[in-house]
Parts: C-alpha cells; structure tokens; sequence
C-alpha cells in the first residue's frame, strides 16, 4: 500500500518522522510518501489531496492527511481539541483520511462516494496526527470501517476559491485554482495578471513552452486530473520562460489572491 502523507510540519521536520512510525506500526508492508505543504495551508492541502488522489497510481492507497489551524472555534481549546476526522472514498477507490479544516476537502467533495466523520478524539495530544489519528486510519485502510460515523453532504464542505495562488513549484511557477476552462482567451492574447500587491504583463499560452525566452506564460498547467464528465480539468500557471514567475511577483505566499485585470 502506498500512504501519501500530506502535512504542514515543515520540510525536513522530524514530525514527518515520527507520524511514519506510527503508520508503518499499523501497516508494516506500506510505504510511505511524504509531502509538506505552508504552515496551515488547508488550500495547498486540499490541492494535493485532490492532485495525487484523483490521478493514476497503485491500486491500494492511502492519503492521509493533516493540517489542523483550530480555525473552527475561537475560544480557548481544552484538551488541545481541534477540528475533526474525516474519511473519504474517492470515486476510484482511493481512501482519504485526515482533519476536516478549511479547504482541505473542497477540491475532492465532488468526487467522493461518502465523506464521513471518523469517531475518534477532537482533543488528547497537542500532536493529534501522531498520539491519535494513525491507528484509526491505519484500521480504514485495513477496511475496518467500525469508527465510522455520521456522514457530511457535499454542502457541508467549502468550495474551493477560483482566484488563488494553489502552489510554487521548484521552478518557481505559481499553480493558481484558476479552473483552465473559465478563461476565455486566444494563443499570444496579452493579458495583465496581479497576484497579491504585484502586477505583470502576461501571453496567454495553450503550452508554457509556446512562449520566446523572458516571456510570462498564462497557461494550463500539469496539475489536474478528469472531472466527472469524463473531461481533463486543468489549472491555470504562472510561468516566466526562463526565469522564475513567484519572484517576478514578489515571492507571494500560497492563498494569495490572483486577478486578471485584462
């Protein structure tokens, strides 16, 4: 089984470590991949989520994860409480456990056969993904689905926003939730973008590298996966042929609002 484990520890920080031991405690024969996302970014989490559970892999898979920011109360916590578990089933079999928060189930919720509350503790341990949740997914992913519990409508869920900065890649390009099929545009049509307080002159491209050296592509990225129609959902990146696009605008951070003013 392969268990994608989606987390806002921090790249390189022994938390990664410590909640694989836990797993693997569970699920000795998994293996166990690792991705951190931005200090509660339930978006970026979301984003990935949806991006590596609704594209082609092994057939037994596990996504797990966790980005908790207590968001849902704003009172003082007891017991370090936060938000709850979740368990999903994707329309292609894949299971997804993890915290209920934010975005992170906004980009499945429309792909899911049942989203459900898994029945465990709120509170207990500061470090919850660790001291609490990993026996429980552990028992999902073994189909022991005895901790299930009442089930949330797709209302229940958030959208996910069409206007934000999703990811910066290694390349600095800046993966937006700027669905490819709202944009209306002609190949080379120029374009001005603003992501946060910094505007550029842009290309719309059907293909990044369709744009001469130097040149701010605005174009479908790689990241997507097939919509329920049966047709590829692509979003809209940021790229500077040549050059890094998340330094043409000033480092944004993930969430930051991304406009087309033209």
């Amino acid at each position: 089984m392969l268990i994608s484990l989606i987390a806002d520890y921090g790249n390189g920080d022994p938390a990664f470590a410590e909640v694989t031991q836990r797993l693997l405690l569970a699920l000795p024969k998994a293996q166990v991949s690792l991705l951190s996302v931005p200090p509660f970014s339930t978006l970026a989490t979301g984003f990935w989520v949806a991006q590596l559970g609704l594209n082609p892999g092994p057939q037994e898979r596990l996504i797990y994860h966790n980005c908790a920011p207590r968001q849902d109360k704003s009172e003082p916590r007891l017991d370090n409480e936060g938000e709850g578990l979740t368990y999903a089933l994707l329309t292609n079999g894949v299971k997804v456990v993890g915290v209920n928060a934010g975005y992170t189930l906004s980009f499945i919720k429309d792909y899911a056969q049942v989203v459900q509350i898994v029945k465990v503790s709120r509170g207990g341990s500061q470090f919850r993904s660790r001291d609490v949740f990993p026996q429980a997914a552990a028992a999902i992913a073994l189909d022991d689905f005895s901790l299930l519990g009442d089930e949330l409508r797709p209302e229940q869920i958030p959208d996910a926003p069409s206007d934000r900065v999703a990811w910066i890649d290694g390349y600095g390009n800046i993966k937006t939730t700027i669905p490819a099929h709202s944009v209306n545009l002609n190949p080379e049509d120029k374009v001005i973008v603003r992501v946060g307080d910094v505007v550029s002159d842009a290309v719309y491209s059907d293909g990044s590298f369709k744009v001469p050296e130097g040149t701010l592509a605005f174009a479908p990225g790689s990241s997507g996966w097939q919509g329920k129609d049966g047709k590829p959902i692509r979003w809209m990146e940021l790229f500077l042929r040549g050059g890094n696009a998340w330094e043409r605008f000033g480092r944004p951070k993930v969430n930051q609002v991304v406009t087309r003013l033209s």
